[in-house]
């Protein structure tokens, strides 16, 4: 008999119908009878033998038992779609922003009552199951330029601990380069401001990294927090290790500290927000005109009302050790603008003007006119090598592909030794742009 292959079905139909015969016949004969079974099924010799000397013939498996899906299509389609428009958050922060964002949504498409309240009630874990599918294709690529100045160090402090304050203004500053696959030239920066209390984010654009244009862009900024500037904290880099900036504090009356050179923790709280507020943006192409620093900063007037207004963000109050592990406790999700709301020392007026543009906009749209915008911004960005492959390019925001940066080769021949002794053919690791 020549070997065939059969379906579940007409399987367990010729099973049971050996079984009979296998039953009845004599010693001699069943050799013969387990060769053809397994010739037929394809199974191993020993698991026919159980199959056969078993009680009772083998039978069709029943319904698959199990949990039913509660989920259907259209609950899974309609949070992937809140997913993606909001930058694909974690799921606890998710789950706080879908009852803001299901109303906008039910105006773009259908959402049948009982799929909008399961949505609702949905739990972080099961959001994390539902879209696991999708998460596996997304990957991300981060690196920094940032050097270490070195004037006026001595007047600065080093603040290496948390501020532990209760009220708003207290900051941590941070310049991300937009040089592309090179440092040369005049080129964009992002200069990146959050708050430690609240976690609002303000972020703008400038043409090189000059002591005075750092310095206007940093007044810029103070001017649309809803709250007074009290302190800022930085790193060591020269744009902001300088005396302009120093006199500029000191008449703002604005604390002024600075964390350890290549100590990216002292400054963990800005290193987070340059990937999810800019890298996860706008991606690594190089900007180096003023056409496209104008369009950078047109991006970040949309950008910075739908993290601050409608993106729930949560804080780490504590960290418990247990055994080998460190556990971290988070507080409730909240929108930047509702942990301002709570601060009794924000400036009322702002607040009020905030909360009313926060009911008026939709979601959805802004999203709309943030990708619209980076269309235009991406129209601008200067490319000197040619777009990667999709074997090798990494996603950015919106599953956009970005230009990898290559690590140097590794250096032949022998290493000079310095310090600790070095390995032949060993390679220095790339620093990254957002702290762990």
């Amino acid at each position: 008999m020549g070997a065939t292959r059969v379906g579940p079905q007409a399987r367990t139909e010729y099973l049971a119908r050996m079984w009979e015969r296998y039953q009845a016949a004599p010693t001699t004969k069943r050799g013969r009878l387990l060769d053809e079974v397994c010739e037929v099924t394809r199974y191993h010799r020993k698991a026919a033998v159980r199959l056969l000397n078993r009680a009772t013939p083998p039978r069709a498996r029943g319904p698959r038992r199990g949990r039913p899906v509660r989920y259907g299509p259209g609950v899974v389609r309609a949070l992937r779609t809140i997913w993606e428009a909001a930058g694909y958050p974690w799921s606890v922060r998710l789950r706080a922003l879908i009852p803001t964002w299901l109303p906008w949504l039910q105006h773009r498409q259908r959402v049948s009552a009982p799929d909008a309240t399961l949505l609702a009630t949905m739990s972080a874990r099961q959001m994390d199951r539902v879209l696991a599918p999708v998460k596996r294709t997304l990957k991300k690529r981060q690196y920094g330029g940032t050097k270490p100045g070195t004037l006026l160090k001595h007047h600065i402090p080093i603040k290496t601990d948390r501020w532990n304050v209760q009220v708003p203004g207290f900051t941590e500053i941070d310049l991300v380069t937009h040089s592309g696959d090179r440092a040369d030239g005049e080129f964009a920066y992002t200069l990146n401001l959050t708050d430690i209390q609240t976690t609002w984010v303000e972020s703008g654009a400038v043409l090189g990294k000059g002591q005075v244009r750092v310095c206007t862009q940093l007044d810029a900024l103070r001017r649309q927090l809803p709250f007074a500037l009290a302190g800022i904290d930085s790193d060591n880099g020269p744009e902001f290790i300088n005396a302009h900036l120093v006199r500029y504090c000191a008449t703002q009356q604005i604390q002024f500290t600075r964390g350890r050179p290549y100590k990216k923790d002292d400054n963990a709280h800005i290193e987070q927000k340059n990937w999810t507020h800019v890298r996860k943006l706008v991606g690594y192409e190089r900007y180096d005109t003023a056409e496209a620093v104008a369009a950078l900063n047109a991006v970040y007037a949309d950008h910075r009302l739908l993290q601050n207004l409608f993106l729930p963000t949560v804080k780490l109050l504590r960290k418990e050790r247990v055994g080998s592990k460190v556990r971290r406790r988070y507080d409730a999700p909240q929108t930047p603008l509702a942990r301002v709301q709570a601060c009794p020392t924000a400036n009322r007026l702002k607040v009020a003007a905030l909360v009313a543009q926060q009911r008026q906009l939709d979601p959805f749209e802004l999203r709309a006119r943030i990708d619209a915008g980076l269309e235009r911004l991406f129209a601008l960005a200067r490319r000197a090598r040619p777009a990667p492959s999709s074997s090798d390019a990494s996603l950015g925001r919106g599953g956009r592909a970005v230009q990898p940066r290559r690590s140097a080769p590794a250096p032949s021949g022998r290493l000079r030794r310095s310090g600790p002794r070095a390995r032949p053919g060993q390679k220095r690791s790339l620093t990254d742009d957002e702290a762990a």
